[in-house]
């Protein structure tokens, strides 16, 4: 029977890399790069070949491999496996590069900051501290050629080769052999004299200021060069001649040196190596302290490596989430170190806490993810945002904080292009109906008209026909004056979304309303809008065959932008929309919808204003964004603020034919109304409009719809009026539209106010309140009756006596 020997190398867990080393140190070893065959995380592996006549430097690698497996402390370089046989020695480590090849590439890249050296030097002390003072060892090799640096940017200390005992035990120091570590040797080992008067640590400080000389001056070329401190910074320097002292009996132990340059203005006192140090103890700090570490971390990663904010602070901060009680102060730094990452470290790390955070009920949490969700949105998926993010968001529509209220209508602006077909057409404008309406903050309602307009291409085309023009509408009426200009702004925007009909019959009118309103930036931006209308339409109108280009996007399913033709016809609009809401107010008296439909307008120019109306306290639409033709064709339903809105101002400038003819004023009022309602096209979008309002979807979250508000006192529709008169008197008829006294007495019948403007309904409301009084005064006079004749049913009776049947 044959045996086959096992191959202990095919059989090692770890891989050497096809590439070549990555530096060979003075030392027996090679350092490779590797990786571990299950996973394919990366190490560095030491390699050491067993060669004839070498078994000094055999048994030194042994006794390296011995100490690396047995000492564990952070700034030691970190011994993950290993394997001996007779023909080498393999030794696997964390990845790892060589001190030399690190510094040469930083200062390729670009330079390195004096606070690395620091703190990487700072490292290399705690480790020489512990060895000397914790585990009474001498290093024996400090040099560049035992220092490494991980992935993250720590310094490590190896090269064990030549460690020994400080206490004697097991004889002396190695021999070395080797020229290229000798020479950083302290001139005491070189006589016989100074072995009694040295310190155990003498030797390692010396060989310490050997490597800083060689950190900041590069390779040391005589012992003789440490006189020249160099480019070795001041604030060092006089520590640094201490190290290289030719008195071997005053060099400082490595802790007291470590203390001295951590005084005040000290090399190593400085904000980074305060990160680290802090860092390093994080787990065992209060939470107050580490509340305010991270609230001030984000004002100094842009000056830490970058490489330390990935591999160092990056997961100290996922930790702090996960297992802390740190909060949203992490969210900051998280976002800020997240710019160091690739799409895919990205999606591995930070999106799965991103998503987490979005479910926490800490409104700070809540208010920093929507304040930085671009620097996220890009990472996310759309199924992702649809079932675990959007769920959670639109509960900040309905918080009665307005900032977050404000800051989930901005959030739609990046979200609305990821969402689905009903989280965008139903539930979104289900919360933005209810926010343009109710919300009693008037930046918020300008901003969700803002966000309207800029998210309309993303809309189905049902939904755009259903909501754009109606909710732009109901914005012009808004009492916060940049609430209508957004909505100005709204309809200039989306422009392409509407066919020449709804242009002519739906949105000039509502522009038209706005040339006469208080506020001038209003004005001036509804002509520029109506301008840019009136070409549309006048350019159709010239060349007909022109309607099917314009009108393309009308029907077209939800497409993300306006397009070149939008952006070069109405630029401003989506200019102005854009930094509309930067330019807002606080302090800006502001009136919710709720107290007021309609802002009050001057009149225009030379003709009295109408009197004052009372205005209902709640919204007078029936359904969430009611149109102008639904307003016209329902007058009963809207309050007198709207019918103002709704004049027809154009008719005023044909007075005088008008007042030639008195006797057919009425007849053709009614039949232009009639004729508008007629039009073939008109009845195709009412229909439309009352599909809608049949949706029940749209209308849940929705104030529950008010029954009609009756018109005030003495107001009847202008088809009712008298408009007979003569020419000379050319008063204003809308005058007089407010309720009179009954006593008051009649004008005269020629005149412009001979109309009696008591409403039909005042003679109803009289007659019902006469006829409940009558019932209250036969109610009265019934119970009197019957407490009557029970009391005279009773008769007298005795004290005591027993009430018979």
């Amino acid at each position: 029977m044959w045996f086959f020997a096992r191959d202990p190398v095919r059989d090692f867990p770890f891989e050497l890399s096809p590439e070549p080393p990555e530096g060979s140190s003075p030392g027996p070893w090679v350092l490779h790069r590797g990786r571990k065959k299950a996973t394919g995380s990366p190490v560095s592996i030491f390699v050491y070949d067993v060669k004839p006549g070498s078994e000094e430097q055999t048994q030194v690698a042994k006794a390296a491999f011995k100490r690396l497996k047995t000492l564990r402390h952070p700034n030691i370089l970190a011994y993950i496996d290993g394997l001996e046989t007779e023909k080498c020695l393999h030794v696997v480590t964390e990845a790892v590069t060589p001190l030399g090849m690190y510094l040469k590439a930083r200062v390729e890249a670009g330079g390195l900051k004096e606070q690395e050296l620091s703190w990487g030097l700072h490292q290399i002390l705690k480790a020489l501290s512990f060895l000397v003072n914790d585990c009474n060892l001498i290093h024996n090799n400090v040099c560049m050629a035992a220092v490494f640096v991980d992935r993250a940017g720590e310094w490590k200390l190896g090269g064990l080769d030549y460690m020994y005992s400080a206490q004697g035990n097991g004889g002396g120091p190695p021999r070395k052999g080797i020229p290229e570590l000798e020479q950083y040797d302290p001139p005491e080992l070189a006589g016989s004299s100074g072995r009694a008067v040295r310190e155990k640590w003498s030797a390692d400080m010396w060989r310490l200021g050997c490597l800083i000389w060689e950190v900041f001056n590069g390779p040391l070329p005589r012992a003789a060069a440490l006189r020249n401190p160099g480019k070795i910074p001041k604030s060092l320097v006089p520590h640094y001649c201490e190290l290289v002292g030719a008195n071997p009996k005053v060099r400082p132990n490595p802790a007291r040196f470590l203390q001295n340059c951590r005084a005040p203005n000290g090399f190593m006192n400085n904000r980074f190596v305060e990160t680290n140090l802090f860092l390093e103890e994080i787990q065992i700090k209060e939470p107050s302290e580490k509340q305010k570490f991270f609230q001030e971390l984000s004002k100094s990663l842009d000056s830490f490596p970058e490489d330390f904010c990935r591999h160092k602070v990056l997961p100290q901060l996922l930790t702090a989430f996960e297992f802390g009680s740190a909060g949203a102060v992490v969210l900051t730094p998280l976002f800020k170190v997240g710019k160091f990452l690739s799409a895919e470290e990205y999606q591995q790390k930070i999106i799965p806490v991103v998503v987490k955070m979005f479910s926490s009920t800490d409104r700070a949490m809540r208010i920093r993810l929507l304040q930085q969700m671009e620097q996220f949105i890009q990472y996310l998926d759309e199924p992702t945002v649809n079932t675990q993010v959007f769920p959670h968001v639109v509960h900040g529509f309905l918080d009665t904080n307005p900032a977050i209220r404000e800051q989930t209508v901005k959030s739609m602006l990046l979200l609305a292009p990821k969402l689905n077909e009903t989280n965008l057409n139903v539930e979104l404008m289900k919360h933005f109906a209810r926010l343009q309406a109710k919300d009693d903050q008037g930046p918020i309602r300008c901003n969700t008209t803002v966000c309207l307009g800029k998210i309309g291409s993303y809309l189905s085309a049902s939904t755009r026909h259903r909501v754009l023009t109606s909710a732009f509408s109901r914005a012009t009426k808004d009492p916060f004056p940049p609430s209508r200009v957004a909505g100005v702004l709204g309809f200039a925007a989306t422009h392409n979304l509407y066919s020449m009909s709804d242009c002519a019959h739906k949105i000039l009118p509502v522009l038209c309303g706005l040339t006469v309103d208080p506020e001038k930036s209003v004005r001036d931006q509804a002509f520029k809008a109506i301008r840019s209308f009136l070409s549309k339409l006048e350019s159709v109108s010239e060349d007909p065959t022109q309607l099917a280009e314009v009108e393309k996007d009308v029907h077209a399913a939800s497409s993300p932008g306006v397009g070149g033709a939008a952006a070069s016809w109405a630029g401003w609009a989506v200019t102005g929309m854009s930094s509309l809401t930067s330019k807002l107010i606080r302090a800006h008296p502001t009136a919710t919808p709720a107290e007021t439909n309609a802002p009050q307008r001057s009149p225009p120019e030379g003709h009295p204003a109408p009197a004052p109306t009372s205005v209902p306290a709640t919204p007078t639409s029936s359904s969430h964004w009611e149109t102008q033709e639904e307003d016209k064709d329902t007058a009963e339903d809207s309050s007198p603020a709207d019918r103002w809105d709704e004049e027809d101002w154009g008719s005023l400038e044909e007075a005088e034919s008008v007042l030639a003819q008195p006797d057919d004023w009425s007849a053709k009022s009614q039949e232009s109304q009639a004729g508008q309602v007629s039009h073939p096209d008109r009845k195709a979008l009412e229909s439309d409009w009352s599909s809608w309002e049949a949706e029940g979807s749209w209308n849940q979250g929705w104030q529950e719809p008010s029954s009609p508000v009756p018109l005030p006192e003495g107001t009847r529709l202008a088809s009712e009026y008298n408009w007979g008169g003569n020419e000379s008197n050319k008063g204003d008829p809308f005058a007089a539209l407010s309720v009179r006294p009954s006593a008051q007495p009649r004008p005269d019948p020629d005149s412009w106010g001979e109309d009696n403007w008591e409403g039909l309904e005042t003679e109803s409301r009289q007659a019902k309140a006469e006829l409940a009084r009558k019932k209250r005064e036969e109610r009265r006079r019934e119970m009197e009756a019957k407490r009557a004749e029970k009391k005279a049913a009773k008769g007298p009776m005795k004290l005591g006596a027993r009430k018979l049947d």
